[in-house]
């Protein structure tokens, strides 16, 4: 059995999407519960080395959808950067995504299967079918911005585990997820 281009991708960044609005809601219960300020987050890095938490954030978002949208254009062009904005504003860019992947259709993904992509991103000139930039490119990069988004989040205090970051599995349909 193969797997097509969208199974390997829509379905992956939308797992890992809503996981990702499941932790902020999480960081804004526990604010709320703690009398802290969600946006105390959004300047905090893991090193100092790192990018703040509102790039991950960011970088999680251009990843998935314009991931998906590079492998249609041959073009990686996400919106620039935001930078600091406060922590609503940062869930909204996460809500935007989410809706952003619901809207792809699998014919329509599947359509761009093979084609290839010349793609200019920085200064590096990077050649890719689509499938190779979704498993090569945005799948590693949007993961990596994912977990550090959360791991700041376990850093600074908000009470999550591994199953925030799983999100829902994909399991066969009629099989629930419990254990582990």
């Amino acid at each position: 059995m193969s797997t097509t281009l969208y199974e390997l991708s829509v379905p992956t960044f939308l797992q890992t999407v809503r996981a990702v609005r499941g932790y902020l809601d999480r960081a804004v219960r526990h604010c709320a519960e703690t009398g802290a300020d969600p946006d105390d987050f959004v300047n905090v890095r893991l090193c100092e080395d790192m990018a703040p938490f509102h790039f991950q954030i960011e970088a999680t978002w251009h990843h998935a959808v314009w991931g998906l949208e590079a492998a249609r254009t041959g073009v990686f062009a996400p919106p620039a950067l935001v930078g600091p904005a406060p922590f609503s504003d940062l869930r909204a860019m996460m809500a935007r995504a989410q809706a952003a992947l619901e809207a792809f259709t699998p014919d329509e993904v599947n359509g761009w299967s093979g084609k290839e992509l010349d793609l200019q991103i920085g200064p590096r000139r990077l050649l890719f079918t689509p499938e190779t930039l979704i498993l090569s490119f945005s799948l590693p990069n949007f993961h990596f911005h994912a977990v550090t988004a959360y791991d700041i989040l376990r850093m600074r205090g908000v009470p999550l585990g591994k199953r925030d970051y799983e999100g829902e599995l994909r399991t066969r349909p009629g099989h629930s997820q419990g254990g582990l």
